[in-house]
């Protein structure tokens, strides 16, 4: 049977699916990470960038094509996380701007998106790189914009821009050199690729299990308090028994006295055919199964009403600091900054940074992250450190969508960029020179990161094994051995040159004061003509962050 339109329904369900596709996949999407290292994250990033935006379809009760385009583009773009989850929030955006006024979608309407939704995403990287998720992108929009004009059965259309798709993607190592040394295909477009493959799976009728994780969230403050000790019985529970056998007076006795001994605020209520039930409890499958004996289930609805509360509060605190925000003037300049460990926050706010957002390598912050840091700092200009590469997208986009000051993003790469550009800050001169200044100062900050591998493999000239210990540069591996102190002296001989003067080492959580001190008589021997700094960092993963000025 050919199909050749898609109505609102269908476009949900594919839009669901293909989040539904990528978050069962994240983790083997996080595994194909170039660099060896533990903290791969372009599969959790790609992930809850769309689950931002699922989250916001799944409750649009009469769906219209307007409708979900405004959600995806929405959602996606203040869940953006990373590099990858910026490029696929814009891809969403340019798809749903070119569908928005359309109530069926065919294979024209579709490829006249897929079209923008690639010049969309081209246009907000400011050095787009082909062997990665935008040529995937571009491979199948080039694909259905050729067989849209004459191809009415959109299963044969979608089947082959998913086949192209595919070939596209096994090509990407051929166009990065790093990519097949690594031996992987590029992690974004594999991502990408999942999204369209849940998407038809959902077109061709496929049951899919639509129900996802909450999504976590990075630079959140959790909120306690007292009330939410108090809550007993945590899961609100209700469901409909479908009776295929009696339920007499007797047992509906037994029934509540069973669902009493489990939870409180019971209701049991029989009317011939099916039992209503609603209780609070800390274990809703024991209600379930107890209810299983008398019938089918149908309306099933399971609440955590302590995840509720929590959720007040943080909207409760939110909505106070906005109205003392709104009766407070608003100072001239403030700065914001990702940090990655709680001594590195601590010299961040010794070098006056006023708000923290808490991520860094292991959860890339969101775009709403940094727009609700930006509220909070309540400046005429407010300058963002993102301080790793794979978060300046992110800050860029909170950039475009603020309207009230000024925001300017100084794109600092690692976290000693970041600490360069703040002490770099001078209070008598204006936000422009200061940004010119801070983006001439971090550049000439070299940084080095000492971590571990977590598989074998073979890049920059290196044989890496699981478990070697690795120093990794602005630009690719340093150094491998077995040895941490061993790996970062060699690492510093690559960074350490006639030219330097400061070498500063940020030690972390798995990394002793004791080693550190150590390592900085080492280094204090090896380079006597540099200053040496000692700092405890606390970041996880990374043993140590190095940097040469």
């Amino acid at each position: 049977m050919v199909t050749n339109t898609i109505d609102a329904e269908m476009f949900r369900k594919m839009f669901l699916a293909g989040a539904k596709n990528l978050e069962v996949k994240k983790e083997w999407i996080n595994e194909l990470n170039v660099f060896p290292v533990p903290d791969g994250d372009t599969g959790t990033n790609m992930t809850l960038t769309i689950m931002a935006a699922a989250s916001e379809v799944s409750m649009i009760p009469d769906p219209t094509i307007e409708k979900l385009a405004k959600a995806i583009s929405g959602g996606s773009l203040r869940g953006a996380r990373g590099n990858s989850g910026v490029i696929l929030s814009q891809l969403f955006r340019g798809f749903t701007k070119s569908i928005r006024e359309q109530e069926m979608l065919d294979a024209v309407t579709v490829a006249a998106a897929m079209g923008k939704a690639v010049e969309t995403a081209y246009k907000a990287v400011m050095k787009p790189k082909e062997g990665t998720i935008l040529t995937v992108a571009k491979g199948m929009a080039d694909k259905a914009a050729e067989m849209a004009p004459e191809c009415d059965d959109l299963q044969s259309f979608i089947e082959e821009i998913i086949h192209h798709g595919d070939y596209v993607l096994s090509q990407t190592p051929e166009m990065l050199p790093v990519l097949k040394e690594a031996g992987v295909v590029d992690s974004g477009g594999q991502g990408l690729m999942e999204v369209v493959r849940g998407a038809y799976d959902a077109f061709m009728g496929k049951e899919v299990d639509l129900t996802f994780e909450a999504p976590s969230s990075a630079g959140k403050v959790k909120v306690t308090s007292a009330a939410e000790s108090d809550i007993k019985f945590g899961y609100c529970t209700e469901f409909i028994i479908l009776l295929e056998k009696e339920f007499n007076d007797r047992d509906e006795e037994a029934m509540k006295k069973y669902l009493t001994s489990i939870g409180d605020s019971l209701v049991v209520v029989a009317d011939e055919d099916i039992v209503k039930i609603h209780v609070h409890t800390n274990d809703p499958g024991l209600a379930i199964q107890k209810a299983l004996t008398y019938g089918q289930l149908s309306k099933m609805k399971i609440d955590n009403m302590r995840e509720e509360h929590q959720e007040k509060l943080i909207k409760d605190a939110e909505r106070v600091a906005e109205q003392q925000a709104a009766n407070t003037p608003r100072k001239d300049v403030g700065f914001i900054a990702v940090s990655i460990g709680e001594g590195i926050g601590e010299i961040f706010k010794e070098l006056g940074v006023d708000y923290l957002i808490e991520g860094g390598q292991t959860m890339n912050p969101s775009t709403e992250d940094m727009l609700q840091a930006i509220k909070a700092v309540h400046a005429e200009h407010v300058f963002i450190f993102p301080n790793n590469k794979n978060i300046i997208l992110a800050a860029n986009q909170a950039q475009l969508l603020t309207k009230d000051c000024q925001v300017v993003v100084i794109p600092t790469k690692t976290v000693p960029q970041g600490i360069t550009a703040m002490i770099n800050y001078v209070p008598e001169k204006s936000a422009e020179e200061n940004e010119e200044t801070m983006k001439e100062e971090i550049h000439h900050v070299k940084t080095g990161q000492v971590t571990y591998a977590v598989r074998d493999t073979h890049i920059d000239d290196k044989e890496i094994h699981e478990g070697d210990i690795m120093g990794i540069g602005d630009h690719g591996i340093l150094a491998v051995g077995k040895d941490i102190i061993g790996v970062t002296k060699e690492m510093l001989t690559e960074l350490v040159d006639e030219e330097s003067e400061l070498i500063s080492v940020y030690y972390g959580e798995e990394f002793s004061q004791d080693e550190a001190e150590a390592l900085g008589a080492d280094l204090e021997k090896l380079y006597p003509d540099c200053d040496v700094e000692i700092n405890y960092g606390g970041q996880p993963i990374y043993y140590c962050v190095v940097s040469v000025e």
